[in-house]
């Protein structure tokens, strides 16, 4: 009785103690992967919550630097100033490091201890953390070339498929992790494997098997679902369009 109370005080304590630690993003992540790894047991959907937005905070950054030193960088190289063009690929290369280290620590947790940790019946959680590990092999492929980009590219889409059959079997369409599955999945295809068609038919058959099934919609995540459902129909006109204009482009030429 007693151990139970404290393992329950703890685990109060620590979701407390997560909010405010991945608040502070660089100092919470130490925290929090202490947590995952010093516990070792399956984490509640705070919980879980919590670890991915941390990370994804300090992934989202390190992203949108690399974008921005990369776009410098092509500017850079066209001036022809040496000296220049070899401060910034200096840079855009210290950014892919660290932006690979952040990537490989997640991946450790999910393969060491989140993935593992789950039952064969948990699949709201195993279809999280598979999406979770598709999505930062995916963030590595952005920044990768050659053998190694394929070889990321080949993990991302093998995390993919598996949480999307699993979560196509176990979940409801509407279900708002079901949705960002499909969601980050397509864009894998659109961008990663420049497969518009495949990225198009994913984000659409997602789209509307949720609203075929809206009316069963849980109250608790209508906001996030539909949420999800809007990003997916936005994509899908975008990349439309997309390909429209590529088309057009084609027969002009």
């Amino acid at each position: 009785m007693l151990l139970s109370v404290f393992t329950t005080s703890v685990r109060t304590e620590n979701c407390w103690s997560w909010r405010v630690s991945c608040r502070a993003v660089n100092t919470g992540l130490s925290i929090c992967s202490w947590k995952v790894t010093e516990l070792n047991e399956p984490l509640s959907n705070e919980e879980r919550n919590l670890l991915s937005v941390a990370y994804k905070n300090v992934v989202g950054a390190r992203r949108s630097s690399w974008r921005v030193i990369s776009s410098i960088e092509q500017k850079t190289s066209a001036d022809g100033n040496e000296k220049k063009i070899e401060m910034v690929r200096a840079y855009r290369e210290k950014i892919e490091k660290e932006l690979e280290a952040v990537c490989q620590d997640v991946l450790s947790l999910l393969d060491n201890y989140l993935i593992k940790n789950c039952s064969e019946t948990q699949y709201e959680s195993k279809v999280f953390y598979l999406k979770m590990k598709g999505d930062y092999y995916r963030y590595l492929a952005e920044v990768a070339t050659g053998e190694k980009r394929a070889t990321v590219v080949e993990s991302s889409e093998k995390a993919y498929s598996e949480a999307h059959e699993i979560s196509k079997e176990h979940m409801q369409p509407t279900h708002p992790i079901r949705l960002g599955l499909a969601l980050n999945y397509s864009v894998f295809y659109y961008e990663i494997q420049n497969a518009p068609e495949q990225a198009c038919h994913l984000a659409k058959t997602a789209f509307d098997d949720a609203i075929a099934e809206l009316d069963t919609l849980n109250e608790d995540s209508y906001k996030d679902s539909t949420l999800i459902m809007q990003l997916l129909r936005d994509n899908l006109t975008l990349w439309t369009s997309d390909q429209q204009d590529d088309d057009g482009g084609e027969g002009n030429n």
